[in-house]
């Protein structure tokens, strides 16, 4: 079933007669449990017509480099197979996607759209719904709850979000079905050939600076053997070791949630059928934390820079701009891992080869930035920078969400003290008292 609140029109044009539906296809780059490719099947039955799916793979995305278009192409390689199956063609080219998109919709009778949250992506989906002939219709997929219904407005901490969302779960926690087209395409259309992702990574103009990581590969198929070693071997246990770093009890989801190579409702719906003891605490992450960044950057026009945070936090950190530091780094020191913390430079080092930190070392990671740079707003600009470089999930809501929390977002006042005035304070004796925090540092090491 497709909730009718996930079905939103971005132009009010008229069918046209054209020659297939066409699914515009850029966040959520999967056939399983796929609520836009689903929608288009439909329509394509209902009118019956084929239905392509096209794929622009721009190789100026911001901020993006050689390690996530990597785990990109991977997952596309798996997505042409499993709408092989389907009899549906997959269309790859080379080019700005909103462009692609455009001359696509050329022929078709009706383009669908998946969703997507950040300013470019947003604008992508404008620009194309204002170019073309046929309806455009955007379809919410990468979410369990669509934004607007869970919330009309920006929530100020997760307190008062979860129970506005949680009063939407039970109609939106609903597996949908995967059927095929009635109508098989004819049409054979050029695209890049996916068989040899690292051929394609190779004609692409990116940043080469950050290589690709050889310990997770992407695509649903690698997402599935993780999620079903997490659920079998982890799951139980996990609301007692999650934010433990010394310890690897996280499921690895979030590089595939970033690039919607797996459903959030999929993971959710796996993770209620275990019937674990951790099945709370995962979804309260999985729904609670995900969707409420996803109301973050949806309405917080400002996301990505330190205008963002309440004002409580945007005052209390100008009030101890001029504080004195112990120790201050540059970008440069922060990005070699060049700082007087073991524990830090661990954190970074992980990031750095692996592109992926422990979610707690995150937070710590984080406010240590704020605590050893010049000001508040240079500390903001080199962890937003640092985390969007190294991470596979970066230049996600998660991840500008996450670092808006370290510098008070989403929280509440606090004791008032030197820099981090009334904005939480971390320390490496509170890591030093929680957990076996040497172990970590070996294990990074």
């Amino acid at each position: 079933m497709i909730q009718e609140e996930r079905i939103q029109p971005l132009n009010s044009n008229s069918l046209q007669n054209g020659k297939y539906v066409l699914y515009w296809m850029q966040a959520s780059q999967r056939v399983e449990c796929n609520h836009a490719l689903e929608y288009s099947v439909q329509m394509g039955r209902k009118y019956d017509l084929p239905v392509l799916v096209y794929f622009g793979l721009t190789d100026d995305f911001p901020e993006a480099n050689e390690r996530s278009y990597s785990f990109l192409l991977e997952g596309l390689r798996h997505l042409e197979l499993s709408l092989q199956n389907m009899n549906i063609q997959l269309i790859v080219h080379q080019e700005n996607p909103s462009r692609g998109a455009i001359r696509m919709a050329d022929d078709c009778a009706l383009l669908v759209v998946d969703r997507d949250y950040l300013r470019l992506q947003r604008l992508w989906r404008n620009h194309v719904a204002a170019s073309v002939r046929c309806p455009v219709i955007q379809v919410e997929s990468n979410v369990i709850v669509p934004v607007e219904t869970a919330s009309p407005k920006e929530e100020y901490t997760a307190g008062t979000f979860r129970p506005k969302i949680s009063r939407e779960l039970d109609r939106f926690l609903d597996s949908i079905a995967q059927d095929k087209p009635s109508v098989q395409s004819s049409w054979d259309f050029p695209t890049l050939n996916l068989k040899d992702p690292n051929r394609i990574l190779k004609g692409l103009n990116v940043d080469r600076s950050v290589a690709k990581v050889n310990w997770i590969r992407g695509g649903y198929d690698e997402a599935r053997k993780k999620l079903n070693g997490f659920i079998s071997s982890k799951l139980d246990q996990f609301d007692e070791i999650r934010n433990d770093p010394a310890k690897q009890g996280l499921s690895e989801m979030s590089p595939y949630l970033h690039f919607g190579q797996i459903s959030p409702l999929e993971i959710a719906l796996e993770v209620l059928e275990s019937g674990s003891e951790g099945t709370e605490a995962y979804l309260e992450e999985l729904i609670v934390r995900r969707e409420l960044s996803m109301n973050f950057v949806f309405y917080n026009p400002q996301y990505d820079s330190i205008g963002c945070l309440p004002d409580w936090a945007r005052s209390t950190l100008q009030k101890h701009a001029s504080d004195r530091r112990e120790y201050v780094y540059s970008v440069e020191q922060f990005e070699n891992a060049e700082t007087h913390d073991p524990y830090w430079n661990a954190a970074q080092i992980e990031m750095v080869k692996t592109g992926k930190m422990h979610g707690y070392m995150r937070m710590y990671w984080g406010k240590k930035i704020l605590e050893w740079s010049k000001k508040p707003s240079e500390a903001y600009a080199t962890a937003l920078y640092l985390n969007n470089k190294y991470e596979l999930d970066g230049r996600d809501p998660n991840g500008y969400a996450g670092i808006a929390w370290c510098f008070g977002k989403h929280d509440r006042a606090w004791k008032e003290r030197p820099i981090f005035g009334k904005v939480r304070y971390m320390n490496a004796r509170g890591l030093e008292r929680k957990f076996d925090i040497e172990r970590y540092v070996q294990r990074v090491a």
